[in-house]
Order: C-alpha cells, then sequence, then structure tokens
C-alpha cells in the first residue's frame, strides 16, 4: 500500500512516530474518530519524557506539521486533533477556567468579556462552555487575532 492510499489517520501517525524517533522521545500512539475529526494521542511511554512536547504552543505547532504531513500526502486538508500526554484535556480545563473569569465579569456588571486569540477547535469548546452557563458567544476577527466575545444571551 502506497502512502497515498492510507487512512490520513495512519499517515499522521507515521510521521509522529518519525518525530518521535528523531527527537529521542518515548510516546505510545492511540488513534480514534469523532466528529468528522481524527484524533492521534501521544501517551507517554516508560521514560514518561514528553513535558516539553505537551506544552500548548509544543502542541500546537506539531499538530500543524502533522496536519501539513498528511496534506501533502494526500492533498486533503486534516482536521486532525493531536493531544501529547493530557494536553488537551488540561487545555479544555484551562479554557473553562477562562469562561468562568468572563462570566464573572459579565455578572459584575461588564457588557462583554474578550478572551485571547485561539485556534479553531478551542474557540468551539469556548463556544459549548459559555452555552452550557446560558451565556452566548461569537468570534470576531480574522486569522491568527480570532478570538471569542461572551456577552449575555
Amino acid at each position: 500500500m502506497t502512502e497515498t492510499t492510507k487512512d490520513p489517520a495512519d499517515i499522521a501517525a507515521d510521521f509522529i512516530e518519525r518525530f518521535l524517533d528523531i527527537a529521542d522521545l518515548d510516546g505510545d500512539l492511540e488513534i480514534s474518530q469523532a466528529n468528522g475529526r481524527d484524533y492521534v494521542s501521544i501517551v507517554a511511554g516508560e521514560n514518561d519524557d514528553l513535558g516539553v512536547l505537551s506544552k500548548s504552543d509544543s502542541v500546537a505547532a506539531l499538530q500543524e506539521l502533522t496536519r501539513l504531513s498528511v496534506h501533502t500526502a494526500t492533498g486533503e486538508f486534516s482536521r486532525l486533533i493531536l493531544d501529547v500526554a493530557g494536553s488537551r484535556d488540561a487545555r479544555s480545563k484551562e479554557l473553562e477556567r477562562l469562561v468562568d473569569r468572563a462570566v464573572e465579569r459579565i455578572e459584575g456588571g461588564a457588557q462583554s468579556a474578550a478572551l485571547p486569540p485561539m485556534s479553531s477547535y478551542e474557540r468551539k469548546l469556548v463556544h459549548d462552555f459559555v452555552s452550557e452557563r446560558g451565556f452566548s458567544s461569537h468570534s470576531e476577527g480574522e486569522g491568527a487575532d480570532r478570538h471569542t466575545v461572551i456577552s449575555r444571551a
């Protein structure tokens, strides 16, 4: 089977395995699919040496490189989501705390609260958290400056 006929998640896993080998990092890969997206998780191996790689900027960069690898092999855009040693859960909790603080500002009298720029995936999580709290949100800005604004429903 040539790489162009492989499943995008398998192409991503191959790329990440090569990356881990080059970086001399130990990790096991888990692949899943949900909501039309491939999810690839790097789970810490015996050495548990994924600390630097699990920082949000590193995860975002590796995710982008992996998406580019899949795009190069298939010609199709990849909506792959990468998790390194639980980084996505940690980021989700961080985003939830941001939403809670923004909601507190609005309940304290502010008309709205703008959050910092973030990826479309993170904005989606934020919109869900905001909705759960009975508030409304929308995205503003373009490209790397796109962010979420929260207001009363």
